[in-house]
């Protein structure tokens, strides 16, 4: 089945304290969102792909995106919130195909984890990888809070990943507050979803410190690979 992934990449760095977004940022001399591409591509050679950018920042990420590929990538402005920019990135999708929506920002992502849901949504209709908390888990409500079993909870990451017919029809509805990922709103929708094994390398950019743990998970992903360590 045909692929198609939606690079969600709106955010404009606040809690990273500086004025260029952070997926613009660079580990081991190339930028966040590159890093993403380029294991998308490495996943599925003939996946087709959009990526959703901050409306003030099109033509730089543009800049930087051309500069490093030849594959054809389509870029569109983002929306008020992540609902809204996933709305923007899915009108590209023109065709039955299994579709990837991932936070640009989730740079250490791998071809495995790419794979994997993939070849799980055409079995269950969708995959989204999930990790078990390590930590105590506290629930707040009011004041008051209660400790919750951490056994049952997980840990959402990206990419979700979806059959069209299924995302695409979801989406066509009116923002909810309730709607925190791509998973709630096909959830609404009335379809079950399938959780699969997270990675714990597979971490968001989102303060100061993750771009020194990024370069450290691809530091020791290139040694093991038997590639040489980036500067």
């Amino acid at each position: 089945m045909k692929k198609h992934a939606v690079i969600v990449a709106g955010g404009t760095g606040v809690r990273m304290g500086t004025s260029q977004p952070k997926q613009f940022l660079e580990i081991a001399g190339e930028p966040v969102i590159v890093h993403t591409l380029r294991t998308f591509i490495n996943a599925f050679p003939d996946i087709k792909l959009t990526v959703v950018l901050p409306e003030n920042h099109i033509q730089e990420g543009t800049a930087i995106i051309t500069s490093k590929f030849d594959h054809p990538i389509e870029i569109v402005g983002g929306g008020e919130t992540r609902f809204h920019s996933v709305q923007n990135g899915l009108a590209t999708v023109k065709e039955e195909a299994v579709v990837f929506v991932h936070d640009a920002v989730r740079c250490l992502v791998s071809t495995d984890l790419i794979q994997s849901c993939y070849n799980e949504t055409l079995v269950a209709g969708s995959a989204v990888p999930v990790l078990s908390s390590r930590d105590s888990i506290r629930f707040v409500e009011q004041g008051q809070h209660r400790v919750l079993n951490r056994v049952q909870v997980m840990l959402v990451q990206t990419p979700q990943v979806f059959l069209s017919q299924w995302i695409l029809p979801a989406f066509q509805v009116p923002y909810d507050t309730a709607f925190t990922d791509e998973a709630t709103v096909v959830e609404r929708a009335g379809h079950t979803i399938k959780l699969i094994e997270g990675e714990e390398s597979n971490i968001k950019i989102t303060r100061p410190v993750d771009l020194h743990i990024a370069a450290a998970w691809l530091q020791e992903k290139n040694r093991v690979k038997g590639q040489p360590a980036a500067d």
